[in-house]
């Protein structure tokens, strides 16, 4: 993706048929449903791709077991074969995980409960997954679990993806079938005709320059922000903005092969720690964002206390303090408003696709029916753009890798080639062609190759140091400190790739560091805690 190309055809004057603006999961997945179906359609992203929730997810591609018990049986069927499709057709990026849900005497829920449910959850996916084990064998699976009270417990499938990379992947397939892609270009203002919203003026916040564009459709696809941009047309929000946050550990330090479902002692509500990228990962929290949707989110000290109170609840002999969680990380939730006075968590995750004059907001839903929502979305576009309504779907979410981009990793380890072919996809082999001599090697303590940072900083459009190391990669999550420890090994690479000078490459990292203390990190407690502590 090379961005002064992308800007130039966009800046070209010639009238798009459509225009995604939000770079997240799902305006990538109504830019590649669009590009395929053959119409002219650009994509842009005032930040970096993936940079608001859809890099802040709680990293699963799943059913939504919990919705099921909410009753939402229409929105879980959707989501189980569209996480079965995509661990089809992402294999090595979207992996299967089981998971792991103790019952204990005393409990709400209790095994036959909790079995109905998981039955009715395979008969939506069509394959059973569920299984009973009983104490010492879920034990077996799970020996930092809390065997008090243990009477055993169910394990199901779902299955665990790197969100970001999920975007990139799609973005990527969007470009090469010949659509507009680029980051850090916002929108100015819509313009509106007699038919209604017929174009914007974008600025390339990077360059500094605006210009202007028309289309015959707009589609809203900004996530969390999108009422900003419908209230520029004059329309009320509808938006319940939730926050959910996570902490992420050393696998050492919380040690498990699979995922763990619980229920939070103080309120019941379901959490979870499940393995991921070589760490473990806890979450998640659901509450009312009421920051400046501008300020990058970050974890709350309440937060953080209430996820440790359910790990040191489920695995007190590991005794788990603050100095074991490595990074932090908050996403904000685009949940539309029910109307009721309701927690957070009761409200609906079902997604809402509204025409507004030509405007087309799509907003809300789950990661797992990205493509889903898309497909819904261009329904209601067709209404502008016909040639939407006249191309029947195809039925893979992503395109296959073709054979001989396969056989050009033959000679990657096969843990490697497994991860390349789902993260890249048929560029696989290209990653491999751009890489140096050593850069197939890992980086300590992670799975990510030396070679997929140099891929990144020369094809994929990275702007700033966290681009690179939050979404690109995420090993600014995954490191301590952010990966402080790399920045003199990434220096060199940086420098070549993205023609970056000393100075350039001082104000990175200064800026890097600053964002991952204030929304990575774990907040200190008030001085007036610590003490009474």
């Amino acid at each position: 993706m090379n961005r002064d190309d992308v800007l130039a055809r966009l800046r070209d004057g010639a009238p798009l048929d459509l225009l995604v603006i939000g770079g997240g999961i799902v305006g990538a997945g109504v830019a590649l449903e669009a590009a395929r179906a053959g119409v002219r359609v650009a994509l842009v992203e005032a930040r970096d791709f993936a940079a608001g929730t859809s890099s802040r997810s709680s990293k699963l591609v799943h059913g939504g077991l919990r919705y099921l018990a909410q009753g939402r049986i229409g929105l879980t069927r959707a989501s189980v074969r569209e996480r079965d499709a995509l661990m089809r057709d992402a294999a090595g990026l979207v992996q299967p995980l089981r998971f792991l849900l103790p019952v204990r005497r005393g409990d709400a829920n209790g095994r036959r409960r909790l079995g109905v449910g998981l039955a009715l959850y395979d008969a939506l996916a069509g394959r059973r997954t569920r299984q009973w084990h009983d104490a010492s064998a879920l034990l077996a699976r799970a020996p930092v679990l809390d065997a008090g009270g243990l009477r055993g417990g169910w394990s199901y499938l779902d299955a665990r993806v790197d969100d970001a990379r999920l975007v990139l992947r799609v973005l990527a397939e969007t470009h090469d079938l010949g659509a507009p892609v680029v980051n850090h270009v916002r929108v100015e203002s819509l313009s509106r005709g007699a038919a209604g919203v017929d174009g914007a003026r974008l600025r390339d916040m990077l360059g500094g320059a605006s210009f202007t564009v028309s289309t015959r459709c707009v589609v809203n696809a900004t996530g969390a922000w999108a009422d900003a941009l419908r209230g520029s047309i004059g329309r009320a929000p509808v938006l319940r903005p939730l926050r959910g946050s996570h902490l992420l550990l050393p696998g050492w330090r919380l040690p498990l092969a699979q995922a763990v479902a619980l229920f939070h002692p103080r309120d019941g509500r379901p959490v979870f720690a499940l393995p991921w990228e070589g760490a473990t990962l806890a979450g998640t929290t659901d509450l009312d964002h009421h920051d400046d949707l501008e300020r990058e989110p970050g974890i709350t000290r309440d937060e953080v206390d209430y996820l440790l109170e359910a790990l040191q609840h489920a695995f007190p002999s590991l005794g788990l303090v603050d100095a074991d969680v490595r990074s932090t990380w908050a996403g904000v939730r685009p949940v539309v408003r029910s109307g009721r006075t309701v927690a957070p968590s009761q409200e609906t995750r079902e997604h809402l696709v509204i025409d507004e004059d030509g405007l087309i907001t799509v907003t809300g839903g789950k990661l797992t029916t990205f493509r889903a929502t898309a497909l819904q979305t261009l329904r209601r576009a067709a209404r502008h753009v016909p040639a939407l309504g006249a191309r029947r779907p195809r039925a893979d979410i992503l395109a296959g890798v073709p054979a001989a981009a396969a056989a050009a990793l033959e000679r990657v380890p096969a843990r490697l080639r497994e991860r390349w072919l789902g993260r890249f996809g048929a560029r696989a082999a290209q990653v491999l062609a751009a890489a140096r001599d050593d850069e197939l090697d890992t980086v300590a303590g992670t799975d990510t190759a030396w070679a997929e940072l140099r891929w990144a900083c020369r094809t994929e459009a990275v702007a700033h140091l966290d681009d690179l190391l939050l979404r690109r990669t995420c090993l600014g999550l995954l490191l301590a400190d952010g990966a402080a420890a790399l920045l003199p090994q990434l220096r060199p690479i940086a420098q070549h790739e993205l023609g970056w000078s000393e100075r350039r490459w001082i104000e990175e990292c200064s800026r890097y560091r600053a964002l991952i203390a204030r929304c990575h990190g774990v907040p200190q407690r008030p001085a007036s805690t610590a003490r009474a502590s």
